[in-house]
């Protein structure tokens, strides 16, 4: 079966007004963090049943878990949400949370402000 060729004029001809109306599936998050457990879940057993090469895959999964767990924290906190409203969702305390992934703060003193006697300010 052959086409009719599009127009030079038209490179897509999408008509763009309706194209902007259509709504896109959005990924329910309870049902894509249980798929991510089934698929963790599935591996560990894997890993489990003698493939002990992969072992430092699963290693580095966690590390990137840690790293994409800091940038939601991140992104959440940039929204607008507080450090008590993020640990009450982790089960922690609103201290724990902020330890744990804040920005570290900038040093106050540099090797050049040490006292040379040991006293304190």
């Amino acid at each position: 079966m052959t086409y009719a060729a599009r127009p030079a004029a038209c490179a897509s001809c999408v008509n763009k007004p309706l194209t902007a109306k259509r709504r896109y599936r959005v990924a329910e998050n309870d049902e894509y963090a249980a798929f991510l457990r089934r698929v963790i879940n599935a591996y560990s057993r894997r890993v489990a049943s003698g493939d002990i090469e992969a072992i430092t895959n699963m290693a580095a999964l966690a590390d990137h878990l840690e790293d994409a767990t800091r940038q939601a924290i991140t992104g959440l906190r940039a929204f607008g949400y507080s450090w008590a409203d993020i640990a009450a969702r982790l089960g922690i305390t609103r201290q724990g949370a902020q330890q744990r992934w804040a920005d570290t703060p900038a040093t106050v003193t540099t090797p050049d402000d040490a006292r040379t006697n040991g006293s304190r300010p």
